[in-house]
């Protein structure tokens, strides 16, 4: 018997595992030519999504129906069919459903590859998008045809317009947006934060909470009504009608949410329950699970490379595994079991926060311990009394009845305003989440054995050792340099720069990146997870080399996350507080010198020739951060700093321009490597072709963020060790 199981586990591994091959080849064979990145290409094609709001223009998803390298179409190609576009043009905005001919400019995805940080281009993976780029002004795009009044798509952009007109005064219309059509752009940063801080984002998202409960109404509202008249139960019996119609429910909440792929896999899950009823199959909750599980994984194999598919189904497991939330009947009072009920929610909150640790240090690296508490009353709020209030207001605006909707939906915003100083209050009482720093495969392993422990029905001998388990996930830490070694890493924040250096028990970043618009910086994106994935708790030095945007954009939130942060700059007047840099200042950590090259105090630069150059000497190498200095800046240094600019490893000055780099100032540094912070298919063409062969002159080894991501060089007793972070954790999606 168990020769069999054995044999059918491994069967179904290996038809699972070729199953997902061929989902992902059919994928990445879609891939955009090379030859046609950054060429000017003719598309005609529909706006296959809702578009979204940027600083000066919108960003929506694209299918190609036609695609030529010239308006007569003489020269077809052939492109990816979804293709991501950024349109900055005034005028006619586009709307999802519409055709339109558009020049555009693609290149293949690409995105930041840092340890602790978002893929995006796992992100695009997964949603088959295999190039994105920006319309072109000229030859001007044609709306060759307006979208169709009558559709899902249309339904849910108008839907949208009616709700913002309704509540352009609420702060929270954005929140009521996302859960009336899926639509979350409205949801400003502040509120993300929030969310994010408490462990409640997945109200945002229409999924296995929403659609559930969506169903679960309909199902008792349609049985009720339908065994009302009495001879109707003869026709057709009432729990099979109510599961008929709580199917059409979630179906019709799904298509409201766009079939986002978490709504697609909390949809088959309501559907196998229902489907249950009105087969009269009394299937155990597990088997259920399973059902649920094998459809997901048959229809969206690629769902194990997103971190909703594991929390969806985690959560839903742990409750699964839990029998404590039930009201407790029998001679108790209505006080008694409102209380035992309030006890068994809560207690599964706890649980479910225990079930999901290993994923959230995964996936994010960080875990709320407030999370089960704002879980546990704003649940109660936005499924018995936002959403349903949302769901109204949408029927009664699809009826027609505007004034009634427009009304449901203030009160419903009403209602979010009155709960989220519950939320505020939680954030600030928490201050930190727990960071776990980057998890190795030896505590994920310890924690998985002692959640288990904890999870175990109660009488179980010994479920408290299972917080020991958890222990090495909850307290260890990466490793951190030796006194007298400095480990940079340069990290990948495209057309822009951010470095970072550690010693034995101090941290100090050179540059934050560049700030995109007023929901995305690479401060926030890049850096503070960075830092936190490496288990740093405390930053001890900011310099900012100049006041460009790729170098100072995410400032404020690397201060924002690290509050008590000194901080040096050719610019003081930007900060609170800060000290100005200048040639001479020094200090040592660990063992390693740090020293302040330029500017001077009356060496009369400005502008990029003004920056900030910082050298590090430890007793096994240098380093040399010369921010954006040019030629000038360059002579300078030579002439009054030559002793002092001599590293192996230098980062590139001003990304690689051939305004910067000159043959005298290399001969000085004599690098043996040269790292490059740029942005892929940049539209400065940074590195210059000049600039590279005069590196590969000096001799120098030569590594950029586009093909590595982020590089990590550490300075130790054994000698100077690189690490590229896209070597070290390859995907197949990566390009190249």
């Amino acid at each position: 018997m168990w020769v069999m199981t054995v044999i059918w586990v491994v069967f179904a591994a290996m038809s699972g595992a070729a199953w997902l091959n061929l989902r992902a080849a059919l994928v990445l064979q879609e891939q955009l030519a090379s030859s046609l990145e950054g060429r000017d290409l003719r598309v005609n094609g529909v706006v296959m999504s809702l578009p979204r709001a940027l600083k000066k223009g919108q960003r929506f998803q694209f299918r190609v129906d036609r695609a030529c390298l010239d308006l007569a179409c003489r020269k077809p190609v052939s492109l990816p069919q979804t293709i991501l576009l950024s349109r900055y043009q005034a005028g006619n905005t586009v709307a999802v459903g519409q055709r339109w001919a558009l020049t555009v400019r693609l290149k293949r995805p690409h995105g930041f590859q840092n340890p602790g940080g978002f893929d995006y281009e796992a992100y695009l993976f997964r949603r088959g998008i295999r190039a994105r780029g920006y319309v072109r002004a000229h030859p001007p795009a044609i709306l060759q045809e307006q979208a169709p009044m009558w559709g899902v798509d249309p339904f849910r952009a108008r839907l949208g317009q009616a709700m913002r007109s309704s509540l352009s005064g609420s702060p929270y219309a954005g929140v009521l947006g996302a859960l009336a059509n899926g639509d979350r752009q409205g949801i400003t940063t502040e509120q993300w934060r929030t969310f994010r801080a408490t462990g409640t984002s997945h109200l945002m998202a229409i999924s296995g909470l929403h659609i559930g409960l969506v169903a679960t109404w309909v199902f008792f509202l349609w049985r009720r009504l339908w065994a009302w008249p009495g001879i109707t139960v003869l026709w057709w019996p009432a729990p099979k009608t109510a599961a008929l119609a709580a199917l059409v429910a979630a179906l019709v909440y799904a298509a409201l949410a766009g079939f986002s792929i978490p709504t697609q896999r909390a949809l088959i899950m309501a559907t196998v329950v229902l489907l249950g009823i009105i087969l009269q199959r009394r299937w155990p909750p597990r088997t259920v699970f399973a059902i649920a599980l094998g459809l997901v994984l048959l229809l969206d194999p690629l769902a194990v490379a997103s971190a909703g598919f594991w929390l969806s189904f985690i959560a839903v497991a742990v409750i699964l595994h839990s029998t404590a939330f039930r009201f407790v009947r029998g001679q108790e009072g209505g006080l008694s079991q409102l209380r035992r009920g309030w006890h068994s929610w809560g207690r599964i909150q706890w649980m479910i926060t225990i079930g999901l640790l290993p994923v959230l240090a995964i996936w994010f690296g960080q875990s709320s311990w407030v999370a089960p508490v704002a879980n546990l009353i704003m649940i109660p709020v936005f499924s018995f009394l936002v959403v349903p209030m949302v769901l109204i207001a949408v029927l009664a605006w699809t009826l027609s009845f505007s004034g009634i909707a427009s009304l449901v939906w203030m009160l419903a915003a009403k209602i979010v305003a009155l709960s989220w100083p519950f939320l505020h209050m939680l954030e600030q009482l928490q201050q930190q989440p727990w960071f776990f720093g980057s998890p190795s495969m030896w505590t994920i392993s310890a924690a998985l054995v002692g959640i288990a422990m904890l999870l175990v029905p109660r009488g179980w001998p010994g479920r408290w050792l299972g917080i020991v388990w958890l222990l090495p996930l909850l307290t260890a830490r990466p490793s951190a340099p030796a006194t007298g070694e400095a480990w940079l890493t340069l990290l990948d924040v495209g057309q822009g720069l951010s470095a970072v250096v550690r010693t034995r028990q101090h941290t100090l970043v050179y540059d934050t990146g560049a700030r995109f618009s007023p929901r995305f910086n690479t401060g926030e994106a890049v850096v503070a997870p960075y830092l936190r994935s490496q288990g740093i708790h405390r930053l001890d030095t900011l310099i900012i080399s100049h006041g460009d945007n790729d170098h100072i954009g995410g400032a404020a939130s690397v201060l924002k996350a690290y509050p008590d942060t000194k901080v040096l700059t050719s610019l003081p007047r930007r900060f609170a507080e800060a000290s100005k840099c200048q040639t001479g200042q020094r200090w040592q950590w660990d063992g390693v010198d740090f020293i302040i090259l330029h500017p001077g105090p009356d060496s009369g630069f400005t502008g990029n020739n003004n920056g900030c150059v910082l050298s590090v000497h430890s007793p096994y190498g240098s380093v040399l951060l010369p921010g954006d200095i040019e030629r000038r800046a360059e002579v300078y240094l030579v002439g009054h700093q030559a002793r002092d600019l001599h590293a192996q490893i230098l980062v590139a000055p001003h990304h690689g321009s051939n305004t910067s780099s000159t043959a005298v100032f290399l001969r000085t540094v004599n690098p043996r490597l040269v790292l490059l912070p740029v942005g892929y298919r940049n539209r400065y063409r940074h590195p210059h072709a000049n600039v590279l062969q005069r590196y590969t002159e000096q001799g120098a080894a030569i590594m950029g963020s586009p093909r590595h991501g982020a590089i990590t060089v550490r300075l130790r007793a054994v000698g100077i060790e690189v690490e590229s972070y896209r070597e070290q954790h390859k995907r197949f999606w990566f390009d190249g």
